[in-house]
């Protein structure tokens, strides 16, 4: 067995109680492991992803018990991409979190980042929905503390609404995993693909029941309307570099709809394969227009980056509603996007919003280096909507050529484009009120004369790297995107080899390799 597959799961797992216990009351100390793990994780991610770039489906089985008995984590190229975008994410966040001292403002910062990246990368690894739910625990645990970090009395009400919500979720993952082994009598995703076509369609409801109990459970991390709600309030309140950081847990909502119904209750399934699309096309359509709507009437930055984010996850989820390979293409290639471009609106928005009185978007005194925060924000919201020519506007391109279809078109061409037209001038009113209007407001002569005004004091090169970097991926995104294009082709296609991923988890090949 290849054991670096356990890697990214195990890395994270043994550097947070180190951390959380023994680094504890040194920063320094704990910034350093932090950073170095990450880092660790980047590489190991990296090659990963090279491992898997040839088609091969590498199985680790924990303990070498063969599944479906025993635990096992599966990657693929679908899986390697997941865990690269996540630690490449994480290593932006946490320069960023380091420089500019909010991992420093609470307790067990970079021990709670640890636990999150574990959770993560766990999530995007497992062969098994039951342990798809361990790891989502994990995770969420993680963001429970990250969410509330630095306290405050909007932050922790927005922490107790994410809890209460995500905690119903779980109760309902509960049910759906025993629904599930009650009609299957496993919960393996490549024995669940060999056993669920087994059964005739007449007595398949008990499956249906699962299958729908868990896009309930998949919407709710995806952000899926009408179970969206969480996300504006939780992203507005979080810190800045968490909401960040955040802009990948959304995706493994995403991710867990890919890699279930697409394995074990997709195309070809008699009773199960049209379940999952009938009703995820209209509420991905629903989720754009509250997005939209969102950002349109957004009165504050933040909440308006947040309910962008919302308007991305149903641009995404109208592709993958579609359960084709051309369309999860559109779909993975704009997940990559999406997610460097919220981030990246995120940090901005953070190094802004220190330099003002709070975020709300009314006229306030210049800001130092107001033109280089204009030029930042401008880059990253046409971005976020869809515009040349960065990735964005590709994603969107591939996204509506994927949706051609005579019942689709009209609904998903209108809901992406009408959705980017609120995005833009959503986000031209905030730039303009931020950085143009802004100009012509004098700075309080008592705020210069006492000194304590945040706003004339500069980011420095490491609080601004991390922005430029995730803008430059978003660069490099559009400018290869012939070749990543081509990379997602292969990956979509494997998704739904489901013969494929099934030899490779349950076959007789003792390195669990295909």
């Amino acid at each position: 067995m290849m054991h670096w597959i356990i890697l990214p799961v195990f890395l994270p797992a043994l550097l947070a109680p180190l951390i959380g216990f023994v680094m504890r009351h040194d920063i320094t100390l704990a910034r350093t492991a932090s950073v170095a793990g990450t880092v660790i994780l980047l590489a190991v991610a990296v090659g990963l992803a090279m491992a898997a770039a040839d088609g091969t489906t590498h199985v680790y089985r924990l303990g070498d018990w063969p599944a479906p008995f025993g635990i096992v984590l599966v990657l693929d190229r679908l899986s390697a991409l997941m865990v690269l975008l996540t630690s490449t994410l994480a290593l932006i966040v946490l320069i960023h979190a380091i420089a500019t001292g909010w991992d420093a403002r609470g307790r067990h910062f970079h021990a709670l980042f640890q636990f999150q990246l574990m959770g993560i990368c766990g999530a995007f690894l497992t062969g098994d929905v039951f342990n798809l739910f361990v790891f989502f625990e994990v995770l969420l645990i993680a963001s429970y503390g990250l969410m509330i970090h630095s306290g405050g009395k909007d932050r922790m009400r927005a922490g107790l609404q994410y809890v209460v919500m995500n905690l119903a979720g779980s109760t309902l993952f509960l049910f759906a995993l025993g629904t599930l082994y009650a009609s299957t009598g496993t919960l393996n995703i490549a024995d669940l693909a060999t056993r669920i076509p087994e059964i005739p369609p007449e007595e398949a409801a008990l499956v249906r029941v699962a299958a729908i109990l868990l896009m309930v459970v998949f919407a709710v991390k995806a952000a899926l309307f009408p179970v969206q709600f969480w996300l504006p309030m939780t992203y507005a309140n979080a810190p800045a570099p968490v909401a960040a950081l955040f802009a990948i847990m959304t995706k493994v909502g995403a991710y867990a709809i890919l890699r279930v119904h697409t394995t074990a209750f997709g195309p070809g399934i008699t009773g199960t394969e049209d379940l999952a699309g009938t009703w995820l096309f209209p509420a991905a359509i629903m989720t754009i227009a509250v997005g939209a709507f969102g950002v349109l009437g957004a009165r504050r930055l933040l909440p308006l980056i947040a309910f962008s984010v919302v308007g991305s996850m149903g641009t995404l989820l109208v592709a993958v509603a579609a359960f084709s390979t051309t369309a999860t293409t559109a779909a993975l290639y704009y997940m990559v996007h999406s997610t460097f471009a919220a981030a990246c609106l995120f940090l901005i928005a953070d190094l802004v919003v220190t330099r003002r009185s709070g975020d709300r978007l009314s006229a306030q005194p210049v800001t130092a280096q107001n033109g280089l925060f204009a030029a930042l924000f401008f880059a990253a919201a046409i971005a976020m909507a869809g515009m040349p020519p960065l990735s964005g506007f590709l994603g969107k391109l591939l996204v509506l050529d994927a949706l051609r279809e005579p019942g689709v078109i009209g609904w998903a061409w209108s809901a992406v484009l009408v959705g980017s037209l609120f995005t833009i001038v959503g986000f031209g009113r905030a730039g303009s009120t931020l950085f143009w209007k802004s100009t012509s407001v004098a700075v309080p002569t008592d705020d210069v004369q006492g000194g304590a005004s945040a706003h004339l004091s500069p980011a420095t090169t490491m609080q601004i790297a991390p922005v430029m970097l995730a803008l430059g991926l978003l660069g490099a995104l559009a400018v290869f995107a012939g070749p990543v294009a081509a990379y997602l082709d292969d990956t979509s296609a494997q998704l739904f080899d489901r013969a494929g991923y099934v030899d490779a988890v349950l076959g007789a090949n003792p390195e669990g390799e295909s």
